[in-house]
C-alpha cells in the first residue's frame, strides 16, 4: 500500500516534461521582460545623449538616477515615498472594509439596494477630481483630505462590483442552507463570503491602483509631502528630472502593491 502511494506521488514522465516546459516558458518571459526594460532605458539614454530628444524636457535614466541619489543622501525622497505609501494603504483598507460592508448591507436588504443603486451609479460616474477642491474647503489642507479623496475614487465602484457579485451567488446553495434551518447570517458566513473571496481579491487588485491614483490627485492639491507634491513642485520650478523620477517611483510602487495583492491571492 505504501509503495503504491509512493508511486502515485512521483510525477510521471509526461508531467515532468510539462512542468519543465512551464518552467522554461516562465524563465523566457522573465528574461524577455528584463531585456525589453533594458532596451527601452538604453534607447531613452541614447536619444537624450545624442540630442535626438531634449533631455531637459524628457530627462534621461542617468539624470533620474542622479536625482534619486541626491535626494536619498538626505533621506528626503524616502519621506515622500513613505507618506504616499501610508496614505495609499490607509485609503485602500478603508475602501475594502467599506466596500464589503455596504455591499453586504445591499445584498441583505432588497429595498435598500433599490433605493441606493442609482445614487451609487451617479457617484461612481462623477469625476473625482471635481470633488478635490471641495474636499479641501470642507476638510482643510490635511492628510485626511487626501485619504478621503482616494477613498472617493475607489469606494463606489467597489461597492457596485461586490454587490453585483454577491447577487450572483449560487441560489441552490442558499436554498440548501435555508432548508437545513439556516438563517441569513448562516448564508452570509457559510456561502456568500467564502464563495466571494476570489471576487473580493480581484476587486482589491483594482482598488489598490485606484487608491494610489486618488492619493496622487489629493497630493496635487493638498499636500506638503508625497510623490504627488514632488510632481507638482517639480513642474512649477521646471525641475523635470524630479517629475520624471517621481513618476518612475510611482510606477514601481504600483507594481509592488499589485504584486502584494497577487501574493495574498496565492496565499488565500
Amino acid at each position: 500500500m505504501k509503495s503504491q502511494q509512493k508511486a502515485e506521488a512521483v510525477p510521471s514522465l509526461a508531467q515532468q516534461e510539462f512542468l519543465a516546459r512551464e518552467h522554461q516558458h516562465k524563465s523566457r518571459v522573465r528574461i524577455c521582460r528584463g531585456m525589453l526594460l533594458v532596451l527601452l532605458l538604453a534607447l531613452w539614454e541614447l536619444f537624450a545623449e545624442f540630442g535626438w530628444i531634449d533631455s531637459f524636457i524628457f530627462s534621461s535614466p542617468v539624470r533620474i538616477g542622479t536625482c534619486f541619489v541626491n535626494m536619498a543622501r538626505d533621506g528626503s525622497i524616502f519621506i515622500h515615498i513613505g507618506v504616499t505609501l501610508f496614505e495609499t494603504l490607509v485609503s485602500f483598507l478603508l475602501v475594502v472594509a467599506a466596500g464589503v460592508a455596504v455591499a453586504v448591507a445591499l445584498w441583505a436588504s432588497r429595498s435598500l439596494s433599490e433605493i441606493l443603486e442609482p445614487y451609487l451609479v451617479m457617484l461612481n460616474s462623477l469625476p473625482k477630481s471635481a470633488l478635490a477642491p471641495l474636499l479641501i474647503v470642507w476638510l482643510g489642507n490635511h492628510m485626511r483630505t487626501i485619504i478621503v479623496a482616494a477613498v472617493s475614487v475607489a469606494v463606489f465602484g467597489s461597492i457596485l462590483t461586490l454587490h453585483t457579485g454577491f447577487m450572483q451567488t449560487d441560489p441552490d446553495k442558499i436554498k440548501l442552507i435555508r432548508s437545513l434551518g439556516g438563517t441569513q447570517k448562516d448564508v452570509l458566513v457559510k456561502v456568500l463570503l467564502p464563495g466571494s473571496i476570489p471576487l473580493i481579491i480581484s476587486n482589491m487588485k483594482v482598488n489598490i491602483g485606484l487608491c494610489l491614483v486618488g492619493v496622487i490627485i489629493g497630493e496635487f492639491l493638498a499636500a506638503q509631502r508625497g510623490l504627488g507634491y514632488l510632481i507638482i513642485y517639480g513642474s512649477q520650478v521646471f525641475k523635470l528630472d524630479l517629475v520624471m523620477m517621481s513618476i518612475v517611483i510611482l510606477c514601481i510602487l504600483s507594481a509592488v502593491l499589485y504584486q502584494g495583492i497577487a501574493w495574498l491571492e496565492k496565499f488565500v
